[in-house]
């Protein structure tokens, strides 16, 4: 018999190639020996050849790789039963050295391992590699009943995902097929109550899928009239199949939650999450942090808008002992009614219209973690005793499931809002309100730590200055004086936000006055340095409008004049207000 490669798993499953002409070349390529249509692929992936009586495959230097055995490998000489790897194929060896008769009937028996040890990396890699949800749950699926009709001779078969039996039947209504020559309700029931199924007169087997511990599936079978003395060997493969099937789904959950968790992450991350200050409002509040941190219990920060609130959270979560572990956070005041249940504990497929995928909510992703509720005090009523129902039980379930899940969380709650006066109003239910409020810590405003100001402007112009690619050595002495004295309604975030005007606008090596917001030049100082500002001012006025009747009314020949960018000119014109008296100078120059 001469050597061949036969395709045990992939979508030509089944088709041998003889290598009895030397060289067979596998690849996404029209005239490759073996064509391949997956685009994991390569156009010429690989190349089987003959030489001095053995046979040796070489990788085409492809980014995916030729596997053997599982191992990646750039050349490797071919054993009897040797497994090939190319994206979702595999192909085994067969050296040919076994008498025809011999094969015939070992062919069969050696395969079923083969596959079986095939299927294992198969489901790890696709689930892990390939796009994950609905799709990719589909895509396994299907894989595994062809994997399962290769092995089990079979009239028809399932694959049925769900968290319960309900469900399950819920997604047979939906997928039956149509050609189906028996009724499988009854037998999807038997499964979940009894586990592996086995029934001679109905030629029908049926194993659960376990993800995680729970119920998360089923497989059954019905075998060909031929093969039901064979029935218990079926079923020992079948329940084999399962367990492998239940790896690949497990994976693929793993990977959605991650990815889930991912993009939150990303979405709400900021490039430092330190917190900047030495004052002692500062110091009291981070000595708080340090020591509440490490107990397991439910904080309630409070504070003006602009305070740093997410920060301490953040401070908190990260010296925990769930550091390791996912911090979400959830601005309350954006969820509505309609949103609340879908968002906060995910929602099963189906259970609305537009719910066409199974969804984990931020609970269940803050799972092990941190969920962090911003806003809360701006939750509506009804929502505020949903939540309420949550931290109690601590147990939830998705909009549309009937399993429960119990929750491993810490809660941190955030609001600006007074709730021990919105209690009193009626506004906020007072056992939520205790509920979260077992630990309070309080976030200082800016103008009662005002020798923080100074450090945190310049730690926000070296951000800034970082992200633009501009040299900024700080602030000048007056306008460091203005920032001194002014009072920041918005807090940190109106002073991180300042500075940041004042790089991108500024021109200079140091932030002057006029690359301040219009809010802190309207309140500068009226006092005894306002005489100061005022004859500043007006030196800078006549400075100006000398230098524009020497340009000839031209603004950057003015700007050459006084040694300034042109754009910076104009911007002083503009705060200075001088638009106008540069008209009348310049009409009154030219009428002389």
């Amino acid at each position: 018999m001469s050597a061949e490669l036969i395709v045990v798993n992939g979508p030509k499953a089944g088709t041998r190639y003889r290598l009895d002409k030397g060289e067979l070349v596998i690849g996404r390529a029209t005239n490759a020996n073996v064509a391949l249509s997956e685009p994991e692929v390569g156009w010429r992936h690989c190349v089987v050849r003959q030489q001095g009586g053995r046979f040796l495959v070489s990788d085409l230097k492809t980014s995916a790789g030729t596997y053997v055995n599982g191992m990646r490998s750039a050349e490797r000489w071919l054993e009897d039963k040797d497994q090939i790897g190319i994206g979702r194929t595999i192909l085994m060896f067969r050296s040919g050295e076994a008498a025809p008769e011999e094969a015939v009937v070992a062919a069969p028996a050696d395969t079923k391992p083969v596959l079986l040890a095939a299927c294992s990396l198969v489901f790890l890699f696709r689930a892990l590699a390939a796009s994950i949800g609905e799709a990719q749950n589909k895509i396994l699926q299907k894989q595994i009943l062809g994997l399962v009709s290769d092995l089990i001779p079979m009239q028809e078969g399932i694959l049925l995902l769900g968290n319960s039996c309900s469900d399950l039947l819920a997604r047979y209504a939906e997928e039956r097929p149509s050609q189906s020559s028996i009724d499988f309700e009854r037998v999807l029931v038997r499964v979940c109550e009894e586990g592996a199924l086995e029934d001679q007169d109905l030629g029908i087997i049926g194993v659960p899928l376990y993800l995680s511990g729970v119920l998360g599936g089923a497989l059954v079978v019905r075998v060909q009239d031929q093969e039901i003395s064979r029935l218990t060997a079926h079923l020992e493969t079948l329940t084999a199949i399962a367990s492998l099937a239940s790896i690949g789904f497990e994976a693929n959950q793993e990977v959605e939650t991650l990815k889930a968790e991912n993009a939150l992450l990303q979405a709400q991350i900021a490039t430092n999450t330190g917190i900047v200050g030495a004052s002692p409002a500062i110091r009291r509040m981070l000595e708080l942090v340090e020591r509440v941190a490490p107990r397991d219990t439910t904080v309630l920060i409070t504070g003006e808008s602009g305070t740093g609130k997410e920060l301490i959270a953040r401070a908190l979560h990260q010296r925990s002992s769930r550091r390791d572990r996912p911090f979400i956070a959830v601005n309350c005041a954006a969820l509505s009614e309609n949103l609340f249940e879908s968002e906060l504990f995910g929602h099963e497929k189906g259970a609305f219209t537009g719910a066409i995928s199974l969804k984990r909510g931020r609970f269940e992703l803050a799972q092990g973690g941190t969920i962090f509720l911003d806003e809360v005090g701006e939750l509506k009523p009804p929502l505020q005793a949903k939540l309420l129902r949550i931290l109690q039980e601590r147990t939830f379930e998705r909009v549309g499931g009937t399993q429960s899940h119990d929750l491993d969380i810490r809660v941190i709650a955030a609001t600006n809002r007074d709730l021990a006066e919105d209690v009193h109003e009626g506004k906020f239910r007072e056992d939520l309100y205790h509920r979260l409020n077992v630990v309070n810590i309080d976030s200082p405003p800016l103008r009662e730590r005002k020798e923080d100001i100074p450090l945190l402007a310049q730690y926000f112009l070296q951000r800034s200055a970082e992200r633009c690619k501009r040299h900024v050595k700080g602030l000048s002495r007056e306008a460091e004086e203005m920032i001194m004295q002014y009072n920041w309604p918005g807090n940190v975030r109106e002073l991180e936000n300042a500075m940041e005007r004042a790089v991108v606008l500024g021109v200079s090596e140091w932030v002057l006055p006029e690359d301040l917001p219009e809010a802190l030049l309207e309140t500068a100082p009226r006092e005894a340095s306002a005489r100061y500002h005022l004859s500043v001012g007006q030196a800078k006025r006549e400075a100006i409008l000398d230098a524009y009747i020497q340009g000839g009314g031209d603004y950057k020949q003015a700007a050459k004049v006084l040694g300034l960018h042109p754009n910076y000119l104009l911007r002083l014109v503009r705060n200075l207000g001088l638009r106008e008296e540069i008209n009348r100078t310049l009409a009154s120059a030219a009428g002389r």
